[in-house]
């Protein structure tokens, strides 16, 4: 028997080309800041992350305790899930935005909402195709761009035109290889919604290019001052050019549970299907029965969320003022989108107000070169954690 030396060999792992070409992950930099202060022994507010703060409501709890004694659930599930599932995310939609979806063809469960998000990237883009993204956005559209092989061209999102794209300003050599296109309203991370308007112009925007829809609704259950979010599948024509994604994370505090929805056109989900046949076995079939509690049982859960950042969010913009922090109120999801006073750069004022405030949001710059002169906060803690963060802030007198 021949022994080999580990100190000796010259056996090297080479990764595929794709992993090289993976962007940075910008929220693990920013966990790693926010973790050291921790060590240290500081008392930290974290405002820079998107995890839910609140329990899942404990009726879908009990729900997923009892399914899991099922033994159906102990066995492989369907591929594709089960049909259960598919009509009580085909009956909430119906419910909630008048949109009829058939459960069988038009609807595909997911492993959460961000693994849709980078799969359909890889289901229609080839090396050489552009994929239009807005810029600030959310960072993981990047990584399913760059596991495709393909190229991204971005959408500014400015404040002067809502935070919504200019289409009109987009370059024709970039409109002539582009296949596919993210939105995401209510937005991360301006906190902006789209009116129904932007959707149609969406629409005849998609026809005309030949550019696949993908709506990112994740935040669709949370808007403020009475205005209900829009689906994009709400307009007319939508499923004929795109699909929306969905997840439970937020609606219902089911961040952990990895539970998210691909909606529409019923070509793009027969190929994101055919795609997780060769990844997943589907989610464990409890986890599926306690989803459909969530989305069939009553929503008063959810109204209270809701209510519970809108609050929040006031009592932020209402401190945040106190201190000549002054910012147009968000419409939706649960982030703010504050601009960073002058002298600083996003990335320095994050890095300033973790050092001397203990408080971490998020530099806009992370989310695209058009988030430069932003900072995002979320409304992830209760609202006297929020004030105290504000009073931490107006103590290094920066406004």
């Amino acid at each position: 028997m021949t022994n080999v030396s580990s100190t000796s060999s010259k056996f090297a792992i080479q990764p595929a080309e794709r992993m090289k070409g993976l962007p940075t992950q910008f929220f693990a930099t920013l966990v790693g800041k926010a973790n050291a202060q921790i060590a240290a022994g500081h008392d930290v507010i974290n405002l820079g992350q998107g995890n839910p703060d609140r329990p899942t409501p404990p009726h879908i709890v009990t729900s997923i305790q009892e399914a899991s004694a099922n033994p159906l659930y102990h066995k492989y599930p369907p591929f594709s899930g089960f049909p259960f599932l598919k009509q009580a995310i085909a009956q909430r939609y119906k419910e909630d935005h008048n949109v009829d979806l058939d459960p069988d063809t038009e609807v595909a469960i997911l492993f959460g909402g961000k693994t849709g998000l980078i799969e359909i990237a890889q289901c229609l883009l080839n090396p050489g195709d552009v994929c239009l993204v807005p810029d600030p956005g959310y960072p993981d559209y990047w990584s399913g761009v760059a596991l495709a092989g393909a190229e991204m061209a971005f959408m500014p999102l400015r404040e002067e035109n809502n935070f919504l794209p200019d289409y009109a300003q987009l370059k024709q050599s970039d409109l002539d290889h582009a296949k596919l296109m993210f939105i995401n309203y209510p937005n991360n991370p301006t906190g902006a919604t789209a009116p129904a308007s932007f959707y149609e112009e969406t629409v005849a925007f998609a026809e005309k290019n030949g550019v696949v829809v993908a709506s990112d609704f994740a935040y669709g259950a949370i808007g403020f001052d009475g205005q209900k979010p829009i689906s994009f599948l709400q307009t007319p024509g939508a499923k004929e050019v795109g699909i929306e994604f969905y997840t439970l994370s937020k609606t219902y505090n089911m961040a952990g549970w990895r539970v998210g929805f691909a909606l529409g056109n019923k070509e793009v989900i027969r190929l994101i299907n055919l795609m997780q046949d060769h990844y997943y076995c589907s989610l464990f079939g409890g986890i599926q029965a306690a989803a459909a509690t969530a989305l069939t049982a009553s929503q008063d859960c959810v109204t209270e969320l809701r209510d519970v950042y809108e609050s929040r969010r006031n009592a932020l913009y209402t401190a945040l003022a106190s201190i000549g922090w002054n910012a147009k109120p968000s419409q939706g999801s649960f982030f703010s989108w504050l601009p960073v006073p002058k002298g600083h750069s996003s990335q320095s004022l994050a890095d300033l107000l973790l050092e001397e405030a203990k408080v971490v949001v998020a530099p806009g710059v992370g989310f695209g070169t058009h988030g430069e002169g932003y900072v995002r906060l979320g409304l992830l803690s209760s609202e006297e954690r929020l004030a105290e963060a504000v009073q931490r802030i107006g103590k290094l007198n920066l406004f």
